[in-house]
């Protein structure tokens, strides 16, 4: 028996050995072809599904091996993927990947996806409408990536905007934030307009990186805002696979789920797709705030051979929440506490509602037609449509029978509208390649046609002022108070008052005002644009020459007998130079006009808000420095620029009509910015930002106007955000992140009050083991009372107090 224990034994442990001597470690090398190491190189091992970063030496390890031959996956910015078979053995655990330099032929429109994971973007179609490297751009333009966005776990634009130099809050509403100093609406999905009627911010599941060109941009892409036009860039297929799913909770009851998924849909990859999937439900640190969000987003590109390259995306988000119109603070006076008034405070009722949806189809072609010439094509169709129920505030205090402003009440109205917005945008260009004698040009030359239209049947059903005697409402006067219903002295409001002391959120049942329902006049302009535009190349040197003939209409009183169209038209130029005298360094200087018409259709209501007015004209000077420092892992844009605009709508401060628009002269802004975005080492990732700038009127017919500063404005703005992952094996899988973010003061709408300068901590813990991926996040740590935007006492947006996420991923 003592043999047969001692047989078992000893098989049991030569078994044991075997398995052991089994479980390989292959140590690997990635260099470029003068063998020198890449850091920050991305390897796949393709058959266990594993991912592994090169260190500073360029080195990478895979542990636990079986003897099997294996397949690898090496890439990095700026050279070509490599794949790699290897034959994993006893004493042979050596492998070395050489990468070539990536000198491909640029995309003409973007197709295929990023494949990057970095906080650094090399290229962009937004300056120049062909993929050229940023650094060869001569413009400004920042962006924040999707990894910038997962590790700060931002799920609205508004919870990025804080990464963009020069770039600050105006209120909560989406695209509705303050660029170099002007206010900006304008709002572009990979490079083509989309309507800016919605309220709410989109979900951003399906983004690869939010980019803003930074100044004037309508030799490019039509009527723009001066200070800058914001550019989402979607999430495109890769053909390679890659699959996750999120899962986090946090603060105010917030649950979220997102799902991307993408890949090849056939063997010869001709097929690839991306399916990018979000839900949210959360609540608010305000009250009867919040709401439920749902964004379906597939992608498909075609690319039959090396010539032809087709996409085709399909959005559909909807949004169930309640508008927040910001929120009143007790009295209207200089030197008010901002703090009279909770920033949980919010007015409405509980039965408000505002449901959404934005349902949007792009479609994009580059057919390579010669060796020299490419013709590129992409068509978005977009939709809009609005439900909304509101209790908002009449822009004013209530008041008394001598017509004095009540400052613990709010006159209120009510609003009930129901409407759809539709947007067409087509883009055609042809880029060609040639050489004259030592000069290289790219020239584009294309045709737009951007279409807006709000369609009959759109209606609102709307309650304000006051009753009077003959059973009618108005705005109440002073001087003749016997037209007016009274009790107990003071007028009696139409829609009951809202006390700021004794809140009230029940709900309300509006078919017991006076109300007034109304047909919304249907509205349409399209624009017309044809542009040429060369990047020229000779030696260290590239000059950007643009012009863009634009032909805008707009159609007063659309669908009626008497309809007339209103025609304007630009000659807009831009002008742009490149030196690049170090490989990692590059000078430019540019030039560029903006044009935006302000009309009857676009105000919406001439009534209203007054009208018609003479377009938006805008100049900028811009000079700046572009560099690229560690092997080229981190990137720094450093500018200088002047922008002047003439015709600014402001508040006309018309008592009787609160919504009234007037146009300034001139306002003028100046400032300084830089942005670096990046990596140090690679664990250690980078984004930060930081502007000065000055934007105040220069002109007015008001003497007293000139010199204000513009409303969210700040003189000084920036911000950092770093990530750091240990490579220590005891700490592996371990990282830390933090920030830190100022905004100074600012005034708004009324000269009379001003925002505080406030700065904000976050901190964030990673931790990855295996495909798990586990984050917490904390915001504003020492829980600061701030500010993010306002238009005056009765119309300010507190940002968030301190709060928390966790979220859970795992990639497969």
């Amino acid at each position: 028996m003592k043999i047969l224990y001692a047989a078992l034994s000893f098989i049991c442990l030569s078994l044991v050995a075997q398995v052991a001597s089994a479980q390989l470690s292959i140590n690997g090398k990635i260099t470029d072809k003068s063998n020198k190491p890449i850091p920050g190189a991305t390897v796949k091992l393709v058959e266990k599904n594993l991912i592994q970063i090169t260190d500073q030496d360029g080195l990478f390890e895979f542990s636990d091996l079986t003897p099997s031959s294996y397949s690898f996956i090496a890439s990095y910015i700026g050279y070509e993927t490599q794949s790699t078979k290897f034959n994993v053995q006893n004493g042979k655990t050596q492998l070395t990947i050489q990468l070539e330099n990536k000198d491909n032929e640029l995309q003409g429109v973007e197709i295929t996806g990023r494949k990057e994971q970095a906080y650094k973007n090399t290229k962009s179609f937004s300056g120049t409408k062909t993929e050229t490297p940023l650094r060869y751009v001569p413009q400004a333009i920042s962006y924040v990536t999707k990894e910038v966005i997962d590790d700060q776990q931002a799920f609205k634009a508004s919870d990025v905007i804080k990464n963009i130099s020069g770039a600050t809050h105006f209120s909560y509403y989406n695209n509705d934030i303050s660029l170099r100093g002007f206010r900006s609406s304008n709002a572009l999905i990979n490079g083509l307009r989309t309507p800016t009627s919605s309220w709410s911010q989109p979900l951003l599941p399906n983004v690869e990186r939010i980019e803003v060109i930074k100044g004037p941009a309508s030799a490019l892409f039509a009527n723009t805002d001066p200070g800058g036009t914001v550019n989402t860039v979607t999430k495109k297929p890769l053909d390679e696979a890659r699959k996750s799913i999120n899962f986090s909770t946090g603060s105010y009851n917030t649950n979220r789920l997102m799902a991307d998924f993408t890949g090849p849909m056939n063997d010869t990859k001709t097929l690839l797709y991306r399916l990018n999937l979000a839900y949210q439900n959360a609540e608010s640190f305000r009250v009867l705030q919040g709401g439920e969000d749902i964004v379906i987003a597939p992608s498909i590109s075609f690319i039959p051979d090396d010539k032809t390259q087709v996409n085709f995306d399909f959005v559909y988000s909807k949004t169930k929440s309640r508008l927040d119109r910001g929120q009143p603070i007790f009295g209207a006076t200089a030197g008010t506490d901002l703090n009279s008034t909770p920033i949980s405070f919010a007015l409405g009722k509980r039965n408000d509602f505002e449901n959404e949806t934005n349902l949007y189809v792009t479609t994009s072609l580059q057919r390579k037609i010669t060796k020299n010439v490419t013709f590129n094509a992409s068509y978005m169709k977009f939709m809009y449509d609005e439900d909304l129920l509101e209790h908002r505030t009449s822009n004013r205090y209530a008041v008394d029978a001598a017509g004095v402003s009540i400052p613990t009440k709010m006159e209120m109205q009510t609003i009930r509208r129901q409407g759809k917005n539709y947007s067409d945008n087509i883009t055609a260009y042809f880029v060609t390649d040639f050489e004259t004698g030592p000069l290289k040009h790219k020239v584009v030359t294309g045709y737009d046609y951007i279409q807006n239209e709000s369609p009959i049947g759109n209606s609102n059903y709307n309650a304000t002022g006051y009753r009077k005697l003959d059973g009618t409402v108005g705005n109440y006067n002073k001087n003749t108070p016997g037209l007016f219903v009274m009790k107990d002295g003071n007028p009696v409001p139409n829609v009951p008052h809202f006390d700021l002391v004794n809140p009230d959120y029940s709900i309300s049942e509006i078919s017991g005002y006076i109300n007034t329902s109304s047909q919304t006049d249907p509205a349409k302009y399209y624009v017309h644009g044809i542009y040429i535009q060369d990047q020229i190349s000779f030696g260290k040197f590239q000059a950007l020459l643009a012009l863009r003939q634009e032909y805008y209409t707009d159609i007063n009183r659309y669908k009626k007998p008497d309809e007339k169209k209103v025609e304007q038209k630009a000659l807009i130029p831009r002008l742009g130079l490149v030196y690049t005298p170090l490989d990692q360094v590059s000078f430019y200087g540019t030039y560029a006009e903006g044009y935006q018409p302000q009309s009857v259709a676009q105000i919406g209501d001439p009534v209203r808000f007054g009208g018609p007015f003479d377009p938006l004209i805008s100049n900028m000077y811009e000079v700046g420095a572009k560099t690229e420092f560690f092997e080229k892992r981190l990137s720094a844009n450093l500018s200088f620029y002047r922008i002047e605009q003439k015709n600014v709508l402001i508040n006309a401060g018309n008592p009787g009509n609160t919504e009234e628009l007037r146009q300034e002269g001139q306002q003028r802004a100046k400032g300084i910015e830089i942005d670096i975005n990046g990596a140090i080492m690679p664990n250690f990732s980078v984004t930060a930002n930081f502007a000065i700038s000055r934007a105040e009127t220069t002109k007015s017919d008001k003497p007293e106007n000139v010199g204000l500063l513009n409303a969210n404005a700040p003189k000084a703005q920036g911000g950092l955000w770093a990530k750091y992952t240990f490579l220590n094996p005891d700490l592996k899988g371990l990282g830390i992140g933090a920030g830190v973010n100022y905004t100074g003061k600012r005034n708004t709408l009324n000269t009379i009050l001003e925002l505080p300068e406030y700065t904000l901590f976050s901190a964030a813990l990673y931790y990855s083991i295996d495909k798990f991926k586990i984050s917490g996040n904390l915001n504003n740590v020492f829980n600061k009372t701030h500010w993010v935007g306002g238009y005056d006492f009765n119309r300010l947006y507190p940002g968030a107090p301190r709060n928390f996420m966790i979220g859970i991923g795992y990639t497969f």
